[in-house]
């Protein structure tokens, strides 16, 4: 039995990050994140029935370089511009409520593709406000080639500029949706 509390949860955008790293010109990293994403999740009474749909503003991409996140917003990269909207629908959970993977069809850049994200769930609590908050921290590794994401540019020396694999990381933070929020509190009045 999961220690996840089974509920009805949206993703607290401020104290969540979608964020990536992908190798540059073989050396190194760059780190990136999305500003604007919304997501919710059903965890059942029974975990392997619990469900996730997230969706991300491929716009608000911000690597902390303002001509490049202009570069991953053009055709050359995700067209954000015709292309606007990126999906995660869960398809099944696996695991035991603290360590799982959550199975689901990514789309990115109009295409669609299974991943399977490692997910731990990081603990539940209720804030100095009275508002209760769960965590998870999840991870996955992907081609951008598999997505369409096919730019890039050869180096003098060999390779190219922009690696293949982009990984994807992941804390969430959520809370209960509005009406199970009010159903909570009056439960808890009436107990």
């Amino acid at each position: 039995m999961s220690t996840i509390p089974a509920g009805t949860y949206v993703i607290d955008p401020s104290h969540t990050e979608v964020g990536f790293t992908v190798r540059h010109a073989g050396i190194s990293k760059v780190r990136g994140k999305f500003e604007k994403f919304e997501g919710k999740l059903e965890v059942a009474e029974n975990l392997a029935e619990s469900s996730a749909i997230v969706t991300i503003d491929a716009a608000s991409i911000n690597t902390g370089d303002a001509n490049r996140d202009g570069h991953l917003r053009s055709a050359d990269f995700w067209d954000a511009e015709n292309k606007p909207t990126w999906t995660f629908v869960s398809s099944g959970l696996e695991g035991d409520g603290e360590e799982f993977t959550l199975n689901g069809d990514l789309t990115i850049n109009g295409v669609t593709k299974p991943v399977a994200l490692d997910a731990e769930f990081n603990g539940a609590t209720t804030d100095p406000f009275g508002t209760k908050r769960i965590g998870f921290s999840a991870s996955t590794e992907i081609s951008r080639k598999e997505f369409g994401l096919t730019w890039n540019a050869a180096l003098e020396a060999g390779g190219v500029l922009v690696g293949d694999k982009v990984k994807i990381l992941l804390e969430v933070e959520a809370t209960p949706q509005a009406e199970d929020a009010a159903e909570s509190a009056e439960a808890e009045t009436n107990a």
